[in-house]
C-alpha cells in the first residue's frame, strides 16, 4: 500500500486557515497515519476541525487541536469589533434538572450551565448519561424560542437507534452463530469513509434539497454511495434477544422471547458536513463568549436558519434510510418480516410545546420520551439494552438516556484495558464480536442498570435486549468470539 502523501491545498479547500497549522496537520497524519487512505484521514482532519477542543487529550491529534485553537484564537482577536455583534450570556442561567448528577463530570456540567445562559434558551435538562461533548454536552436537552443551534443536535445530525423484532427462538442465535454473523456481515458496512461500489435505491435520495442548496448538491454523489453504510466509533449492528415480560398496550407484542436486529448509527458525512458549514454560518453571526462560542445559533426568521432546519431534516431522513436499508436486506434473507420495528433519532432538533409555548428542543444523546413514545437505549457490546415507553415527564423536557454514556474517553481506555482484559470480558458474556476495539469496550461505559434507575420518572422499560452477535468498525482491531481468537480482515 502507498504511503499517504498530503498537499496543504486539500486541506485549504476543507476549511483549514493559513499559517503553521497546516504543516503540523500534514506532518502528525503522514507519520502517524501513513498507510491510512487519504479520504480517512481527510474524514478524520474534518472532524478535529470542527471539534478542537475534544482533541486536545488525544496522543495523536492534540498537536493539530491546539494549533486549531490557537489559529481562531488569534484570528477571533484580530477581528474583534469589525462588524460582528457580541452577544452576552445571561448572568444567572435558566434553572434545569439533571438527572443522576452523582455519576455526570464537571465538565458536563459546567458545559450545561453555559447552555442555560443563552439569552434563547427557554428549558433544558441532563441525562444520567451525560459526558463532555461540544457546545451541548453529550446526554444535553435544550429548549430554544425560534432558534436552532447546529451543535446543539451535533456533528452526526439524526444517529438513531432501529430494532427489528422477529417471531424467532433464540436459541437459532447459537445453533446457526455463523449464518446470523454472516449475514450482518453482508449487509453492512463500517468505517468512517466507507462507501459502496454501487449504491442502494431510495427515495430520500431523490429529495428536491439535493438540488436546491448548492452545500447538499455537493454532497449528492457521497452520500449516495454512503447509503446503507455505518459509521465508525460506537455505530453497530447487532444480533439479540428481546425479552418482553409483561404485554404493553403500546409496544403491542405479547410476553415471551424473541429474536432482534439492533442498529445504530446516523448520518455519515452528509450530517457532518451540514453541522460544520451550518456552525461556521452561526458563529459568523453571533459572537459569543470563548467557552460559548459553540453555542452560536440560527434563528428561522431568518435564511441560513431555515436552510439548516430543512438539511437537517434531511439528514435525518437519510439516516433513516440508512437503518431500514440494513434491516430490509437483513430481513429478506432471514426470509421474514419482523413483527414489531422500534426506532428513534437522539442527536436532532424537534419544534415542540413546552407548558404551552412552541419551542426547538435539542436533545444531544438523548432519547425522546413524550407520554408513550417508545424509544431505545441501549447499554454496550456485552450489557443489555431496553425497550422503553416515555412517560412525558415536563422535568426532563420529555427525554431520557441515550445509552449508558461514556465514563472513560476513547484514549483512555486504549491505554487502560489490555487485549486480555478486552478478550476475558466479551468471552464471558458469550458475544460473538466481528469487529470493534478497546475504545468501545465495556469498561468504557457506565453502568446501563445505574443508569436506568437514575431515570425511573422518565421511562418505563416495557423489553429488555440482549446482544449475542456484535458488528462494529474494526477492520484494524481483533475480535475475539465464543469460538477463540479471530483476525479481522475489513471490508
Amino acid at each position: 500500500m502507498s504511503k499517504l502523501k498530503l498537499q496543504g491545498k486539500e486541506l485549504r479547500a476543507i476549511g483549514y486557515p493559513e499559517g503553521p497549522v497546516i504543516s503540523i496537520a500534514m506532518n502528525v497524519m503522514q507519520k502517524n497515519y501513513k498507510h491510512h487512505g487519504k479520504e480517512e484521514v481527510m474524514e478524520i482532519l474534518q472532524k478535529v476541525l470542527a471539534s478542537p477542543v475534544e482533541y486536545t487529550n488525544d496522543a495523536v491529534l492534540a498537536l493539530i487541536a491546539k494549533e486549531l485553537i490557537k489559529t481562531t484564537e488569534s484570528a477571533e482577536a484580530l477581528s474583534f469589533g469589525e462588524g460582528l455583534g457580541e452577544v452576552s450570556l445571561n448572568n444567572s442561567g435558566i434553572p434545569f434538572n439533571v438527572f443522576g448528577q452523582e455519576h455526570i463530570e464537571e465538565g458536563a456540567m459546567h458545559q450545561m450551565y453555559t447552555a442555560a445562559k443563552l439569552p434563547i434558551a427557554v428549558a433544558g435538562a441532563l441525562m444520567p448519561d451525560a459526558h463532555s461533548g461540544y457546545g451541548l454536552p453529550i446526554g444535553g436537552v435544550l429548549a430554544t424560542e425560534n432558534a436552532v443551534i447546529p451543535y446543539g443536535v451535533g456533528v452526526d445530525i439524526g444517529c438513531r437507534m432501529c430494532l427489528s423484532i422477529y417471531d424467532i427462538d433464540p436459541k437459532e442465535l447459537t445453533q446457526c452463530e455463523s449464518y446470523f454473523a454472516r449475514e450482518i456481515n453482508e449487509a453492512t458496512l463500517f468505517g468512517s469513509g466507507a462507501q459502496f461500489d454501487h449504491a442502494s435505491d431510495h427515495e430520500v435520495m431523490e429529495n428536491e434539497l439535493f438540488h436546491q442548496l448548492p452545500l447538499l448538491k455537493n454532497l449528492h454523489g457521497r452520500a449516495w454511495k454512503q447509503l446503507g453504510s455505518s459509521g465508525s466509533g460506537n455505530h453497530f449492528v447487532e444480533f439479540g434477544v428481546v425479552e418482553i415480560v409483561e404485554k404493553d398496550a403500546v409496544l403491542g407484542i405479547d410476553a415471551g422471547l424473541y429474536v432482534a436486529l439492533l442498529s445504530h448509527s446516523g448520518s455519515r458525512a452528509l450530517g457532518a458536513n451540514i453541522a460544520n458549514h451550518y456552525t461556521k454560518l452561526a458563529i459568523s453571526k453571533r459572537r459569543l463568549p470563548q467557552d460559548a462560542k459553540n453555542l452560536a445559533w440560527l434563528t428561522l426568521d431568518e435564511e441560513e436558519g431555515m436552510e439548516y432546519w430543512l438539511a437537517m431534516n434531511l439528514a435525518g431522513d437519510y439516516a433513516s434510510a440508512n437503518h431500514h436499508i440494513i434491516h430490509e436486506k437483513i430481513a429478506k434473507q432471514l426470509g421474514r418480516k419482523p413483527i414489531k420495528m422500534v426506532e428513534n433519532h437522539h442527536n436532532f432538533a424537534w419544534k415542540e410545546k413546552y407548558e404551552g409555548k412552541d419551542v426547538i428542543v435539542h436533545r444531544k444523546g438523548a432519547t425522546p420520551a413524550g407520554k408513550d413514545v417508545l424509544g431505545i437505549i441501549p447499554g454496550s457490546m456485552t450489557a443489555a439494552g431496553f425497550i422503553v415507553k416515555g412517560k412525558g415527564e415536563e422535568a426532563s423536557v420529555n427525554s431520557a438516556s441515550h445509552g449508558a454514556g461514556r465514563r472513560m474517553s476513547r484514549t483512555r481506555a486504549m491505554e487502560s484495558v489490555t487485549d486480555k482484559q478486552f478478550r476475558d470480558e466479551v468471552e464471558k458474556h458469550g458475544i460473538k464480536l466481528i469487529g470493534g476495539g478497546k475504545d468501545e469496550s465495556p469498561f468504557a461505559y457506565k453502568d446501563i442498570e445505574v443508569v436506568m434507575k437514575s431515570q425511573k420518572q422518565l421511562v418505563d422499560i416495557v423489553g429488555k435486549f440482549t446482544p449475542k452477535i456484535v458488528k462494529m468498525d474494526g477492520a484494524k482491531h481483533k475480535s475475539w468470539g465464543k469460538k477463540g481468537r479471530e483476525e479481522v480482515t475489513g471490508e
